[in-house]
Order: structure tokens, then sequence, then C-alpha cells
């Protein structure tokens, strides 16, 4: 099927974005430069399910290159770069998105995605896998395997599977260590406060953030906000990860008692109704409430409608305002989406180029290592190669083993 953007004549402008990245994206290059020499990719057909931003084009390039079919649509109604899908389909990729899809048609461009009747997925969040199971069963048969992008999307995995549902293997990238402790964390904690920053154009330093959530996610937001200079309170509901905040420096309280203390509120869970009706009614005139899990419906923006009496337009339109009837205004990001993303640019090129790498990797062990249905983690060997090729570009040097210190620690 053609792709399907919003205007070819954007491309221009979306290739100067990719041509920016892929410089700054060595271990990916590195794996472009053996994908097209050795084609390991021919023949297969690899659905994507990803936010379409720039480095996102990149992936889905190199796997072009390395002789796969690639169609690719947006996993986020509002995440999807419009230039750069132009670009992208200008490099030999079929695109099907544009930013701002209403709930139809977000569901009719997986739809197309799947039409190419992948061998291969990559997804983020389950987009893919939830209409593969649900809707298009009978392309099933073709699938060899695929990768996970997300917490989010690997919980869900693991529940198919423990209910011996999930029709194929899928990587759990997410959880591999070149991935959450980069990823999740750097990457999460500078987009963030990036996205929050551009698009209120408000100081941080001296205000209180909230944090909900203290994850790997949570973990790089709160500590970016204290490097802005904020005052941070995280509220959790496991009592490690609440242990693990105290002693980072950090009160820990509920979100009940948060509410009326903070100035910035960012959920990092992957739950729903984090922050709800109960804390709008207490929380401070002018507070700004923003989301960085993955759906959209951690901050409970339809309770927030439900109570204001009038929305009041933001400085652009990323932000909206909530008039409650006491006259106060809750100002939320995004529409309570990803507002790394769809108010932001996503995480830097330099974190991105790991998970990507892991991505790439991880889909080709899938041929050479066919697997049972199932959710599987990245191969350790995998996890090093990235590690190492990191190190590399960076020009950094590490010690080794000697023959004596590894057979000591092989002893008992």
């Amino acid at each position: 099927m053609p792709s399907q953007i919003k205007d070819i004549t954007l491309a221009n402008l979306g290739h100067a974005k990719l041509d920016w990245v892929i410089p700054r994206m060595p271990v990916l290059g590195q794996i472009r430069n053996r994908y097209l020499a050795d084609q390991p990719l021919r023949g297969q057909r690899i659905a994507i399910s990803l936010h379409l931003e720039a480095k996102t084009a990149v992936l889905a390039q190199i796997l072009h290159e390395g002789g796969a079919a690639v169609a690719i649509t947006s996993s986020n109604p509002l995440t999807a770069q419009d230039d750069v899908a132009a670009a992208l389909s200008e490099r030999g990729v079929d695109v099907h998105a544009w930013r701002g899809t209403a709930p139809e048609e977000f569901d009719r461009l997986h739809h197309a995605v799947l039409d190419i009747e992948p061998t291969l997925i990559i997804d983020d969040g389950g987009e893919l896998t939830d209409r593969l199971h649900q809707g298009r069963r009978a392309l099933v048969k073709n699938i060899r395997g695929g990768a996970e992008e997300t917490t989010t999307g690997v919980t869900r995995l693991k529940a198919l599977a423990r209910d011996g549902l999930l029709a194929y293997p899928m990587v759990a990238v997410n959880d591999a260590d070149m991935k959450h402790l980069f990823d999740n964390r750097y990457g999460t904690g500078q987009s963030t406060w990036d996205g929050i920053i551009r698009t209120t154009n408000l100081v941080i330093a001296g205000t209180t953030v909230v944090v909900a959530g203290y994850g790997w996610c949570g973990k790089g937001v709160a500590e970016r906000a204290r490097g802005l200079g904020a005052h941070v309170i995280v509220t959790e509901i496991n009592p490690v990860r609440a242990n693990e905040a105290l002693m980072d420096g950090y009160r820990v309280m509920p979100m009940q008692d948060a509410a009326p203390r903070g100035d910035f509120f960012v959920t990092v869970t992957g739950n729903r109704d984090v922050i709800t009706r109960d804390h709008f009614a207490v929380m401070k005139d002018g507070a700004v409430l923003a989301n960085a899990g993955h759906f959209d419906v951690e901050v409970a923006v339809s309770q927030l409608r439900d109570l204001s009496e009038a929305e009041v337009p933001g400085r652009n339109s990323s932000i909206v305002g909530y008039r409650l009837k006491s006259g106060r205004i809750l100002w939320v990001l995004a529409e309570g989406r990803l507002v790394n993303l769809a108010a932001g640019d996503g995480h830097p090129a330099e974190i991105m180029d790991l998970t990507f790498a892991l991505q790439a990797l991880s889909l080709e062990s899938l041929l050479t290592n066919p697997k049972s249905p199932g959710v599987y983690p990245v191969d350790p060997t995998i996890d090093q190669w990235v590690a190492t090729m990191r190190l590399s570009a960076l020009g950094t040097h590490i010690d080794a083993l000697t023959p004596q210190q590894q057979s000591y620690l092989a002893s008992w």
C-alpha cells in the first residue's frame, strides 16, 4: 500500500533531521555497514509501531537497507513528526502516520502496517500485538517473532504469555541493561524536562516537583528535576522503591499529601488514575500536570474536565487549562499523553542509538535462533556488544580480566 502521510513537501525538513542524528548514532552505524554488505534481513517483512521521529526513522531505514520490506506507523496519535514521515517515505519505507490522528484513524493506520503481512514486528506498548491477537489472527502464522520497546508493552506481553495466548516469540528489549539503564533513566529524564520546559517556558528552580513512580524512568525524571534546582517529592506504591527514593534524598509521601504541595506533576508509573479528582481538588492554582508514562490514563483528564467550568487556552497548542469552580486553573500538557514526544523530540540520539541497536540485533537473532512463543530476554552477548561498541565510539577503554582472575572467579 502506498504511504499515507500528511504532506510530502515537508520531506526536506525531515531529511535534515535524519541527517543531524545519523552521525550521532555510531552503534547503529556499525550495524548499518554490516547490513548493507551482508543483507541479513533479505526477504523479511517488518511491521513497526514506534514513536515516529528522526531516530526511529534511522532504525527503519537501516532495517530496509538490510534487505527487509518495512512498514511503519506511530505508536501514539501525537508523536508522529510529519516532516520525518515524509522524508522516510522517500527512503524506501512504507509510512502510515501523521500527527493528530483520531482514534479510528490511529487504528486504521496500524492495520495498514499489518497489511504487509509481517514476518517480524517491532512494537511499542503492544499496539501491533494487540491487533494481531484480536483482529488479524490469520497473519500470526507468518510471524517469526518481534521485539517490544517499553515497560508497559513487556507487562502486557507477559500477561499474554502467562495466559498461554502469546502466539509468537517476543524479545523484551526494555529489560536489557543497555536499554532501561540508559533509555529509561537518562533518556526519559532529559526528554521529559525538555518537553515541559519548551512547552511552558517556566522556571523549574525553586519549585516543587512531584514525580509519581520511582522505576528507572521516575529515577531519571527526579534526578533531572533536582539538577534543575527543584524540590522533589516522590510518590510510590512499592516499599522498596520508596526506600530507594528516601535514600536518594527525596521526600516520599502519598499523592493526596503531595497534591497541595506540587507546582509540577510528572507521572511515570504505567498505570491508570494516578492523579484523580481528589488530587485536583486540593492542587495549587497554576499547577502543571504532565505524563511521561506510556498511555494517556495516568492523569485522569476526563475527571478534570468534568470538574472544570471552562477550558482555557495555553500559550501554545500543547497546553490546556481547566478552570475549576474555585477559580483555580490546572494546566495539562500534551493532552496527558507522552510529554517528551507529544511536546518534544523524544530521547537524545545518543540514547536511542543503544535502544535501536538492541532492536535490530534482536530481530536478527530471532532469524538465526528461532524460538517458540513466549517472552525472552535480549541475548546477553548482544547487550555486551552494544555496550562495547558505545565505549569504542567514545574512545573509552576499560580493563579486561587476566586468565588468573577468570580462573579465580570460576573457582569455588
